[in-house]
């Protein structure tokens, strides 16, 4: 393994999106591409409106090119459907945010038309990973007993609602400055070193220079935040992670990789079905990193805490991928 190669993808991707962002800011305020933050939000976000949106187009960019340049000479299926992922689920989220603080147009994507545009994008992937990923298998494993189960047909409809969950999930949790690229960073970690230990050094590259990029974004990102990464950024890094699971195939261990993920989405399906069944509501606001703020926790304690929890899981997640 070229640990070389993977710390000069880490440091070239992370002084890229530097200065990238750098430039990229200003022009964004000079074409008014803002965040306009909602009426019902905390009052204590109402500051970032004006703040610039739409940050993932760096990373992305940063990412795809950093990679391709620095393995051109050994570009696999691998790398392809990383990238499949990444820049499509990406442009879904770039269509929805043009809308919204360019076209001023408030709603974006009809949500019927943004799962319509996500499910295409993970159709296609599943189709090109069938016929160019050497491990692809419709066989999961469950973490610890090594029980292997065949999902036949239905594995693809495992990944799909892997995908499309995924993505949302991310896009959720994107509420807080820095809580969503920080808490990528560490998922992302535990598939770096299952592409080590299965000797897969483009996957490991790709992982690095995504550390990298959005190290880069986060010196923008953290809190107080000059851009946000919008739509854009949300959810190709949910559709990166997915693809990440199914071509280390740890599938299941995404679950507990992305549980901070899962926490923010399964705090809104709470909250909105306590509502509609009792009219009441489990927590303060929903997604639950808002809960916090409202019990008197500062901004940056909340994304201290909830990195804290996804270091703690992702952990987990390398110890059940290994054992």
């Amino acid at each position: 393994m070229d640990l070389v190669k993977m710390g000069i993808g880490l440091i070239v991707a992370f002084i890229v999106s530097v200065i990238a962002m750098k430039f990229y800011i200003p022009m964004l305020l000079k074409l008014s591409v803002k965040q306009t933050e909602r009426e019902e939000g905390l009052a204590s976000h109402k500051a970032k409106s004006g703040t610039p949106t739409m940050g993932g187009v760096v990373f992305i960019l940063t990412s795809v090119l950093v990679t391709y340049i620095l393995n051109f000479k050994s570009l696999d299926a691998n790398i392809h459907l990383i990238t499949l992922a990444f820049l499509g689920f990406g442009l879904v989220g770039f269509i929805d945010d043009f809308l919204i603080v360019v076209k001023r147009n408030n709603d974006g994507l009809k949500p019927s038309i943004k799962f319509l545009l996500l499910s295409l994008v993970t159709v296609v992937f599943m189709i090109i990973a069938s016929f160019t990923l050497p491990n692809y298998s419709t066989v999961i494993t469950i973490p610890v007993t090594h029980f292997k189960l065949n999902l036949f047909a239905l594995y693809p409809l495992f990944i799909f609602i892997m995908f499309t969950a995924e993505s949302n999930a991310v896009n959720l949790t994107d509420g807080l400055d820095g809580l969503a690229a920080g808490q990528f960073i560490i998922a992302v970690a535990p598939f770096m070193i299952f592409a080590l230990m299965q000797k897969e050094p483009q996957v490991v590259n790709y992982c690095s220079v995504l550390i990298g990029a959005l190290l880069g974004f986060l010196v923008y990102n953290a809190h107080p935040a000059k851009i946000f990464m919008g739509d854009t950024g949300s959810l190709a890094l949910g559709g990166v992670l997915a693809a990440l699971a199914v071509i280390t195939k740890q599938e299941l261990l995404l679950i507990i990789i992305g549980g901070v993920f899962l926490l923010e989405t399964l705090s809104v399906i709470i909250q909105v079905a306590s509502f509609k069944l009792t009219g009441k509501r489990v927590f303060k606001m929903a997604p639950i990193h808002h809960h916090f703020e409202l019990m008197g926790w500062s901004e940056s304690q909340v994304v201290i805490s909830f990195w804290f929890v996804g270091f703690v899981l992702g952990v987990i997640g390398i110890l059940l991928g290994v054992i």
